[in-house]
C-alpha cells in the first residue's frame, strides 16, 4: 500500500481497517519519510462505521456512534463518516440512526461524500447532500481494500497534516477528486457485496482498508 501511494504520486495515506489499528502502525513504520501515515480506524458502533484518524489506540467495537466519536476525540483524533449511505454496508442510512445525529453531529469532522467503493445506487450524492445540510466538509476516499484501488479517489488539501486540528483547518478547503474502481473491482464488488449481506451478524476477521 505505501509503495503504491508513493508511486502514484500521494502524500498522506490513511490506513483505517475495521477494529485495528496494527497495520497502521506498521505501514507508519514502513513508510518512513517518503510519506505521511495518518494511524486511523474504521470503527464499528452499534448503528454504523465512522472513521477515527490520527489513533495511539484502537477505538472498542460496538460503541454507540457518539461514544466512539467521543472516545476519538479524546485521544485527539478526527472523526468521519464512512460510506453513510451505501445500501450495503452499515452507515447512516441505516435504520435507528436518526436517533444518533442529534450528539454524534457536533462531533464530526468530515463526511465521505464519494466512496470509490459505492458502486450500486445514489448512496454518494444522497452522503453530499448530508453533508451539506449539517454544514459538514465533505471527503472523497478510495476506501481501497487491494492495492490496485490506492489513489482512485482522493481529496486535494493545503497546508501541514500532522494533527486532527490541522486536518479540520484544510478540510475547510478540500477538493475531491472521483473516479471509480477498477475494471476488476466494478466485476468482483458484486459478489463481495453478496458474500458480506450473506454473512449478517456473523463475526468475521477485520477488513483492511484505505482512505486516500
Amino acid at each position: 500500500m505505501v509503495r503504491a501511494a508513493v508511486g502514484r504520486g500521494l502524500t498522506h495515506l490513511a490506513i483505517t481497517d475495521h477494529d485495528r489499528i496494527d497495520g497502521a502502525l506498521a505501514a507508519r513504520d514502513a513508510a518512513r519519510d517518503e510519506l505521511q501515515v495518518i494511524v486511523g480506524q474504521e470503527v464499528r458502533t452499534t448503528a454504523g462505521d465512522l472513521i477515527g484518524l490520527y489513533l495511539e489506540k484502537a477505538i472498542v467495537p460496538g460503541l454507540t456512534p457518539a461514544d466512539a466519536a467521543q472516545e476519538i476525540r479524546d485521544q485527539g483524533g478526527a472523526v468521519g463518516v464512512a460510506h453513510p449511505f451505501d445500501r450495503f454496508r452499515a452507515g447512516a442510512g441505516r435504520r435507528g440512526w436518526e436517533q444518533h445525529l442529534e450528539r454524534l453531529t457536533p462531533l464530526l469532522d468530515f463526511v465521505e461524500i464519494f466512496n470509490a467503493r459505492l458502486l450500486v445506487g445514489n448512496g454518494n450524492r444522497t452522503a453530499a447532500e448530508f453533508a451539506v445540510r449539517h454544514g459538514l466538509p465533505g471527503v472523497a476516499v478510495s476506501d481501497a481494500h487491494t492495492v490496485f484501488e490506492v489513489g482512485v479517489s482522493y481529496t486535494i488539501m493545503d497546508g501541514p497534516l500532522a494533527t486532527a486540528e490541522e486536518l479540520r483547518q484544510a478540510l475547510a478547503s478540500a477538493r475531491v477528486v472521483t473516479a471509480r474502481g477498477s475494471r476488476f473491482v466494478r466485476a468482483a464488488m458484486p459478489v463481495a457485496k453478496l458474500v458480506q449481506r450473506l454473512r449478517g451478524n456473523t463475526r468475521v476477521a477485520p477488513q483492511s482498508s484505505v482512505r486516500t
